[in-house]
């Protein structure tokens, strides 16, 4: 594979200048992200690009299209469709028509979300016309990747954004070609307006959404969202609802995701566990929710039981924001989270006596997370884009 070394506006790894001036001029901004579907990487996308038009800035988005693409152009962005994350041989080849399409847009920044584009980016600097200004090259590591040459790709950038601590130690740890000079911790931030602390479900979705599923309204509600895959530790929920029957025999445990050809099996295998744990009148498999602000509001506890480390916890913000309780194994993005806004719900990972106990308590005494945190969207978003003025100034 080609030697990758940081191709930014110099050419080299050199690094940013914490302190410079930030500069005035109106930056034009590329985001690159496979595709605008949905998630939490492309809401983030979504936001950015807001935030880029609020300040006067000019924002662009790349991507292989989706249906938040209206929704992004409604606020102010450009969308130019390309298949950056398509992956297949025929991507790789079209590099020449990807540099192309970058220097007829002529950023400053081109701020790169996942492996497949950050390639694409690397080779298209690579042969970047050399009468042309380069732009700055930034990458931001969403996930706790394999560890291996196509990953790297994600730490060959001027600068580096990690979502956590846990994504940076992971960078700094496994690539050790990248100074801790590189890489800046930007939390994502949750909108305290989309989330606000209290909010209370609207009452006709609860009674509809009681009567679709079939829930008790007196029962404690425990709710476990996210993919239906192997690692998000359904079936250490479907365990602890097993145990809290017990003590409260209505208890109602929520497992919502995507439920599609890919993980129907996997679904299947998860209503014969329930029909062991003879659970039938405890739990329901829901395909997702588009309000799912409401299904949080009217759930006693949220859970995060990933079996490995995430590198953040989007969903555990969100419904911590709605001050509602969340219980979660402590590590990774997820343990960064609840240390610092409700350290009442990390839990030892694997300790399922603990989780048990855990969630008894605060069922019974009613426990909720504060207020005030420290990861809101306007801050995540400050800092986002006085790092893209200073990175523009240090390389101009």
């Amino acid at each position: 594979m080609a030697s990758t070394a940081a191709v930014g506006r110099s050419g080299s790894c050199g690094a940013m200048v914490v302190g410079a001036t930030v500069m005035t001029k109106a930056l034009r901004v590329i985001q690159v992200v496979p595709s605008l579907e949905g998630g939490g990487v492309e809401r983030g996308v979504l936001e950015v690009g807001q935030a880029l038009v609020e300040r006067g800035f000019t924002s662009i988005v790349i991507s292989g299209g989706g249906r938040l693409v209206p929704s992004l152009e409604a606020g102010g962005s450009q969308h130019f469709e390309f298949p950056v994350g398509k992956k297949s041989l025929m991507t790789l080849l079209r590099v020449r028509q990807y540099r192309h399409l970058l220097v007829n847009l002529q950023p400053d920044i081109v701020h790169v979300r996942s492996r497949l584009p950050a390639w694409m980016t690397y080779f298209a600097l690579r042969g970047w016309p050399k009468a042309q200004r380069r732009p700055v090259w930034l990458n931001t590591v969403h996930g706790l990747y394999s560890v291996n040459a196509y990953s790297a790709i994600m730490t060959r950038s001027v600068h580096v954004i990690a979502v956590s601590e846990t994504a940076r130690r992971y960078v700094l740890e496994n690539y050790s070609d990248c100074p801790s000079t590189r890489v800046t911790v930007i939390p994502r931030g949750v909108d305290p307006s989309a989330f606000p602390y209290g909010y209370q479900a609207d009452s006709g979705f609860v009674e509809a959404f009681c009567v679709q599923h079939q829930l008790g309204q007196s029962a404690p509600i425990l709710t476990l969202p996210g993919r239906f895959t192997r690692l998000k530790g359904h079936l250490a929920f479907l365990h602890a609802i097993a145990k809290l029957k017990a003590v409260w025999p209505d208890v109602m445990g929520l497992m919502i995701g995507k439920i599609d050809g890919k993980s129907a099996a996997y679904v299947e295998e998860l209503r014969a566990t329930i029909d062991q744990l003879q659970l039938h009148q405890n739990v329901r498999i829901i395909d997702q929710v588009a309000n799912i602000r409401d299904v949080y509001a009217m759930s006693d506890v949220v859970l995060s039981l990933s079996e490995k480390p995430e590198s953040f916890g989007r969903t555990v913000l969100e419904a911590l924001s709605l001050g509602v309780p969340v219980v979660g194994w402590a590590h990774g993005g997820v343990a960064e989270i609840l240390s610092n806004v409700f350290p009442a719900g990390a839990v030892a990972q694997g300790d399922m006596d603990g989780l048990i106990e855990r969630l008894k308590a605060i069922i019974r005494e009613q426990q909720r997370p504060p207020e005030q945190h420290p990861y809101t969207l306007t801050h995540s978003l400050s800092m986002e884009l006085n790092l893209y003025e200073r990175l523009a100034e240090s390389f101009a």
